[in-house]
């Protein structure tokens, strides 16, 4: 059976690859777009307020839209997560769980993973009470005692939905101050059974079946039922890494203007690189995909 070889694969459902995907569409490439959770990390956020078109909406909402837009134009995520690219003559041979895809270019769209802690407690409890989408998992903690830590938008974020759940929600800040953009400080200011706690630090998470309390550095314990860890995000390293594409000190691809790396053949879009100025915004990671669609195409329409 011969392969088949597409001008494009697109790898990650986040806005930036659906953004990349809407675009290739309309300049009729023959292209895959694989991703294993449509939205990405938008998906689960709570309120979008500052998203163009959309006075409010929610990340579910904004993702289903998103999706509905490229089925619309004839085109579907398929459900799988690339795990290994090796380069061929033809470009890109990529396996994932449950499929093998050929490309001439590719574009990756992968994303963040979340950061952890890295406490005693902590693995032995994911799933148990330790959390790191508030949105996913809030509503298993109606009228009980819940943690965020962080003290930056997301960490915000899921304080104030989670406020509206819990009876109680403490925010574990280990600076001073928060980093969150004033808005998201003004919501939380105005929720009454939120307690602040700056200068403070997660020891330990305690509990046998499920999480019971937590241990600070000042000493002291809270007794909580759920602990939400929202402390900022890595740029996923696993296929940057097989392919070998320079990288900056913290981690992030490097890209130009037009979103490519420093591989021939390779693009790069989204949180995981240095577009935007790191900006990681749900209107950047879109522009960025529309960016990289455009060079894609005029790349591969000027060697035909």
């Amino acid at each position: 059976m011969t392969k088949k070889v597409h001008d494009l694969v697109i790898i990650g459902a986040g806005p930036a690859g659906i953004s990349a995907a809407i675009y290739a569409a309309r300049y009729k490439m023959d292209f895959l777009i694989v991703g294993g959770v449509p939205g990405g990390n938008m998906s689960v956020s709570f309120d979008i307020d500052n998203y163009p078109g959309y006075p409010h909406t929610t990340g579910s909402e904004l993702t289903n839209n998103m999706v509905k837009q490229l089925s619309i134009i004839g085109h579907e995520i398929i459900p799988d997560s690339v795990k290994r690219i090796e380069e061929t003559k033809e470009g890109f041979k990529l396996e994932g769980n449950t499929g093998t895809y050929f490309g001439r270019k590719i574009l990756l769209a992968i994303g963040t993973e979340r950061n952890k802690l890295g406490v005693p407690g902590e693995d032995a409890l994911i799933g148990k009470g330790v959390s790191y989408c508030a949105t996913c998992d809030g509503f298993f903690f109606k009228e009980k005692k819940v943690a965020v830590v962080g003290g930056g938008d997301a960490a915000l974020e899921a304080a104030v939905f989670l406020s509206e759940i819990a009876s109680k929600v403490y925010i574990i800040v280990r600076r001073d101050v928060f980093r969150a953009e004033p808005d998201w400080q003004t919501r939380i200011k105005k929720a009454k059974n939120v307690e602040i706690l700056f200068k403070t630090q997660v020891k330990e998470i305690v509990g046998k079946e499920k999480v019971e309390k937590i241990v600070l550095d000042n000493g002291k314990e809270l007794s909580v039922d759920g602990l939400f860890i929202e402390i900022g995000e890595t740029p996923s390293s696993v296929l940057y890494d097989q392919l070998g594409l320079k990288r900056d000190k913290e981690g992030y691809v490097v890209v130009d203007q037009k979103m490519k790396t420093s591989k021939e053949g390779i693009w790069a879009v989204g949180d995981s690189t240095t577009g935007s100025n790191k900006f990681r915004q749900i209107v950047t990671a879109c522009a960025e995909g529309a960016i990289a669609a455009n060079t894609i195409y005029t790349e591969l329409r000027d060697k035909e």
